[in-house]
């Protein structure tokens, strides 16, 4: 069994190995290096990915394992997990049951088990099965004692100890159900939203669009919903996230546009559109791809109110200043080692449990 400090070790040599690949890689992958055989592999597994998965385009895993590199290493790792006593952890079986909507969405769930100390019985969705059995692959290389720690599996689980699932607000109902009588976590439905009070700059609105788009807006991190004041105009916003519509170009996610925007229309529902996004006044959360939902707000009072009922629906909340813990533009999709999902502290459960 791997010690915490090998465990420790290996994360750091993986974020290593994240960096080097993702300075070694140009926009379309070729390596600098062929004679890099982890290298190659990695290359092979992306393009494997994004067969079986049209979303996983090679730029949008690349990015996810950039973000990863800058997360993994010494630093932020001693500052993640310096506040918890993991001498004091008990070894189980962590059953981790992912979703595939974004490359490696499961990974950190991933990280904070293996690292604290625990064992990964890993159910991949079919959506995103190639990229972190090749990480596994990687970690049990630097670090063969990890052998024992890391098991994948496809069909039911059995013998585990806790219990992590995400998915949709309909499978967690299953999961409740299926898990209710082990330790966990189940994560539902969530999306972000921004709030925008019409000071913005052009700069924080072309920013405000990666929050937007990365990974085509399929994050529960990706905002979905803008707050916006009563006689907002959406001029400015239009211009400053024109950067972004080579979007169109991706056939899955021109399909989707051009599927809602004829649903629009067929509905006569009112929309604004600058030829690859939608904007449609609604009161919901999670909007379909290619669009974003939005509705104004009269005081920041109100907002507050409105937000804090409904933060069981919520990831993010990005700009404003008006609400506590609010991000800036452009963060979402690189969250810290110590942003959990749903702000339940994973480590903090698997050392308690």
């Amino acid at each position: 069994m791997a010690t915490l400090e090998q465990r420790f070790n290996a994360f750091i040599k993986l974020g290593e190995f994240f960096g080097n690949f993702t300075k070694t890689s140009s926009d379309n992958l070729s390596l600098a290096d062929d004679n890099n055989e982890w290298h190659q592999k990695f290359e092979s597994a992306i393009t494997l990915a994004g067969h079986k998965n049209g979303w996983f385009t090679k730029q949008q895993v690349m990015f996810a394992i950039s973000a990863w590199a800058e997360q993994l290493n010494e630093k932020n790792l001693n500052k993640w997990l310096s506040p918890y006593p993991l001498e004091n952890n008990i070894h189980k079986i962590v059953a981790i049951i992912m979703a595939g909507n974004i490359p490696l969405v499961g990974f950190h769930d991933f990280v904070a088990t293996l690292i604290s100390g625990n064992q990964v019985l890993a159910k991949c969705s079919s959506n995103d099965n190639i990229l972190l059995p090749f990480i596994a692959k990687y970690l049990i290389h630097i670090e063969p004692e990890l052998a024992s720690e890391i098991e994948f599996s496809e069909g039911r689980l059995t013998k585990f100890d806790v219990v992590i699932a995400t998915g949709s607000n309909n499978t967690a109902r299953y999961f409740a159900h299926y898990f209710g009588n082990k330790p966990n976590i189940i994560r539902k439905n969530r999306n972000s939203i921004a709030i925008l009070t019409g000071k913005e700059t052009k700069e924080q609105l072309s920013e405000l669009g990666e929050d937007i788009f990365r990974y085509y807006g399929l994050g529960c991190r990706n905002v979905s919903k803008l707050f916006v004041p009563k006689e907002y105009s959406f001029d400015d916003f239009f211009k400053s996230i024109n950067t972004y519509q080579s979007l169109i170009d991706q056939n899955k996610y021109a399909n989707n546009y051009d599927y809602n925007k004829a649903v629009y229309l067929m509905s006569e529902f009112q929309f604004l559109d600058n030829g690859f996004f939608l904007l449609k006044e609604d009161v919901g959360y999670a909007s379909p791809i290619g669009t974003a939902f939005y509705e104004r707000y009269t005081t920041t009072e109100e907002l507050r109110k409105r937000l804090l009922r409904d933060s069981d629906q919520i990831q993010c909340i990005v700009g404003g200043d008006i609400i506590e813990n609010s991000l800036p533009f452009g963060k979402t999709q690189k969250p810290d080692l110590w942003d959990y999902a749903d702000g339940i502290d994973t480590v903090e459960f698997l050392l308690k449990t």
